[in-house]
């Protein structure tokens, strides 16, 4: 068993986690080979803290990788506007990026 994303799985279910620590469960997800569990841990990340950027981008790779486009896309744009409002041009041009890979 994977120590860590059961502490992960503890910490978010106590509602004590911090954004952070939600980011680690979806990627800890990602690493087991749960996409759906991470695109979930995703989406309450997005949920409690919508300004978390780096979200944005892992959703985009999962949904893609799962062929969900659509999800892809919608997460992209919308990271391409926060990270632009962030000022983030790093992140801007990783979601550029992989968002023209989808077209």
């Amino acid at each position: 068993m994977n120590k860590r994303l059961a502490y992960l799985e503890q910490l978010v279910g106590s509602g004590r986690a911090d954004s952070f620590a939600r980011y680690a469960l979806g990627m800890e997800y990602r690493k087991e080979e749960r996409p759906q569990d991470a695109m979930d841990a995703f989406q309450a990340l997005r949920d409690a803290d919508p300004d978390y950027l780096a979200a944005y981008l892992m959703v985009g790779q999962v949904a893609s990788e799962l062929e969900d486009f659509d999800t892809a896309r919608e997460w992209l744009e919308a990271g391409k506007v926060l990270a632009a409002k962030q000022g983030d041009s790093k992140a801007l041009g990783e979601i550029e990026d992989l968002l023209a890979t989808l077209d």
